[in-house]
């Protein structure tokens, strides 16, 4: 799908169904994240984290599982956990370029977030739904506001600078 541009209203709407999501699964941290391991929302007990790594971690172990699904004649695994002793991830694809991560410990349970990440999963796809339209309708070529930077205007700005 290439370069996705999420609009300020679609932002503030990612946002509110994380922030229902971590209080109704007890939920440490909830973030989404793109396809290609770009930080898209986060909310909850993000304070310590490295949100930029973690975020680059789970696109790569979503790809390798989306790999693994494929060695196995399936088009997608809908979800993947990992459970630790002191934290646990729930981690599954929204719509074809977001990923949802549920960070939890023992407040929480597999079957409490994954009952809950159902129906924000319904929530999160119809928010998706509104960006591609919007992306489409602003032909995000429309979007680069580096399209028509020229080589002087670049001269010119360092030129005044010093």
């Amino acid at each position: 799908m290439g370069q996705v541009v999420i609009f300020e209203e679609e932002q503030k709407d990612l946002l509110a169904v994380c922030e229902r999501l971590v209080r109704d699964a007890l939920a440490k941290a909830i973030f989404i994240v793109d396809r290609d391991g770009q930080l898209v929302a986060e909310t909850g007990e993000t304070s310590g984290l490295d949100t930029t790594g973690l975020a680059s971690l789970v696109a790569g172990s979503t790809a390798a599982t989306g790999g693994l699904a494929l060695m196995l004649d399936e088009d997608e695994f809908t979800m993947h956990t990992h459970q630790g002793a002191n934290a646990s991830l729930h981690i599954s694809p929204i719509g074809e370029t977001m990923i949802l991560l549920v960070i939890f410990d023992e407040r929480s349970s597999q079957g409490l977030v994954g009952l809950r990440v159902k129906r924000a999963h319904i929530a999160l796809e119809e928010i998706l739904v509104r960006v591609k339209s919007r992306n489409a309708d602003e032909g995000n070529g429309a979007m680069d506001i580096f399209g028509e930077i020229t080589d002087d205007d670049i001269d010119s700005l360092f030129n005044d600078a010093f």
